[in-house]
């Protein structure tokens, strides 16, 4: 069959489908690489990959293309599946013919909800869906596919899923498809050299994070490895396929979880003398940061997440605040720039926790930070936990535009307070004079001075909408508090004039008011 990948158009700028391992539009436009759907495009000669947001690929055009393929499989997420199903229902309409699969995160958590969505969605794979793609594209029935879910005779059948991909090395390079589907100069992160290309070198992730959504509902817990010499030659090859690149990224949920692995990869990636980044943990030791940085590493992202003791066990983080100290002081010594990602709104969260996180991060002062807002997504303990504390209190994870509301609230916080505190976070951390010194001075440095003005208006941007945001929130919060202490006021009232109150309500009062 014919097949289409599609990282759809859901909002403009919206890359939190099948790249992004937090499923919302950034404050600065970002976009990232649609990996999981470039596996099985390798394995199929006659597919395309049409990674819609960075390549300004509308709705319309989309649709247009319907006729052209006998298959689609979508990667949706919980922002954007409305939108998606409207998408694969228009593209439907367009081409009857034309089977539908979603994969993703949703459908994984609720196969039966995501197919009752719409009758457009003839199938679900949950979890990884490389081999059953290529499979069902080449003419395996759904029945006999592994973790897929899907319609027969009016009702839906959830398949026993499958064993996770054990040998990664049996996959294709997803640098191929990059190369025959994609324009690598279409993608940016702020971070990161521009241009670069992402890939994995592993799946899964061994750590327990609460609120982490990939290994909860796609990947997995069983950290399974690439094979250094794989790695390296896929380096290699797309060194010399991308003419003009910067810099790959290893967008693994954890490249150096393992000491011995993420030396020996190094040993085998320093001799391409290239740059390179990562993710990583603070729980890496200096004798591995070193040997990376030796091996033509230049950037970690690493996840401190907040600056409280408490709320790293709440969420099962596996770290401590010394450690991510003693991390960040050897990634300064060996001159590895960090960016870091923080959340506001984690369990157990209070104004206090927040303030410590803000004043940690400036502490650690680390090059670039991202704040983040905790979203509680379907499938995580962390949904779990805040479904289970009545924490999930307001509808919708996004704005119309894709960017991130916050759905988990806790007591004693106003609506939109823990938006203003991401908002405080940005402001007291960027405008320091020594970090806003070496944002400036690094454009220069690197003749990227357009790259920035284009960033600061798209942050300015955002932020604008974040502040009206909090502005609505806080005049509703004082409209239902002059509205309670009315009706608080008018009860009083009334309980003091009793006669006066039965008449109000229809009734007589009592001839005797003793008792």
């Amino acid at each position: 069959m014919r097949t289409l990948f599609l990282n759809p158009p859901s909002f403009e700028g919206f890359d939190g489908g099948a790249g992004s391992r937090w499923p919302a539009s950034r404050e600065i436009e970002s976009y990232w690489y649609p990996v999981w759907l470039c596996y099985p495009a390798g394995m199929l000669e006659d597919s395309k990959v049409v990674d819609a947001p960075p390549h300004k690929i509308s709705i319309d055009q989309t649709v247009a293309m319907a006729n052209d393929f006998e298959l689609l499989v979508l990667f949706t997420s919980s922002p954007g599946f409305h939108v998606d199903v409207k998408i694969a229902e228009m593209m439907k309409d367009v081409n009857p013919k034309m089977k539908v699969g979603f994969v993703g995160p949703p459908v994984t958590v609720e196969p039966e909800k995501s197919l009752r969505a719409s009758k457009a969605i003839d199938f679900v794979v949950r979890r990884e869906f490389d081999h059953q793609i290529a499979n069902y594209a080449k003419g395996t029935p759904l029945a006999e596919l592994p973790g897929v879910s899907y319609w027969k005779d009016g009702s839906v059948v959830n398949n026993p899923e499958g064993g996770v991909i054990e040998n990664l090395d049996e996959l294709p390079w997803v640098t191929n498809v990059y190369k025959r589907d994609l324009d690598f100069r279409r993608y940016n992160v702020p971070f990161l050299l521009n241009p670069f290309i992402s890939f994995y070198t592993t799946r899964g992730c061994p750590a327990m994070c609460t609120f982490c959504l990939w290994p909860q509902t796609h990947s997995g817990h069983r950290w399974r490895l690439r094979s250094s010499d794989d790695v390296a030659a896929e380096c290699k090859q797309a060194l010399e396929d991308f003419p003009g690149l910067k810099e790959i990224f290893f967008d693994d949920d954890t490249f150096n979880y393992r000491k011995a692995r993420a030396i020996e990869l190094s040993k085998k990636l320093g001799p391409l003398n290239f740059t390179w980044s990562c993710t990583s943990r603070v729980t890496t030791d200096y004798e591995t940061l070193k040997a990376m940085k030796d091996a033509g590493c230049r950037l970690l992202i690493v996840g401190y997440e907040s600056g409280d003791e408490q709320i790293l066990r709440n969420i099962k983080k596996g770290a401590t605040i010394d450690m991510a100290m003693r991390f960040t002081e050897n990634c300064h010594k060996l001159g590895l720039v960090v960016h870091g990602d923080f959340i506001v709104g984690l369990p157990g969260e209070t104004r206090e926790t927040l303030r410590k996180s803000i004043e940690f991060a400036k502490k650690l002062d680390v090059e670039t930070i991202q704040v983040s807002l905790g979203h509680a997504f379907p499938g995580t303990e962390f949904y779990e936990h805040a479904t289970a504390n009545g924490l999930v209190n307001i509808n919708g994870m996004a704005d119309s535009t894709g960017h991130q509301l916050p759905n988990a609230v806790y007591p004693g916080f106003e609506k939109g307070e823990l938006m203003e505190w991401v908002e405080r976070f940005y402001h007291e951390y960027y405008f320091r004079p020594k970090a806003a010194w070496r944002v400036v001075t690094k454009a220069i440095k690197n003749n990227d001075l357009p790259r920035l003005f284009k960033e600061a208006r798209e942050y300015l941007s955002v932020s604008s909408k974040r502040k009206q945001y909090i502005k609505e929130q806080k005049a509703s919060s004082a409209a239902l508090r002059g509205a309670e202490d009315q009706a608080v006021n008018g009860l009083r009232g009334s309980l003091q004039c009793p006669r006066e109150f039965f008449s109000l309500v229809g009734n007589e009062a009592p001839k005797h008011e003793a008792g």
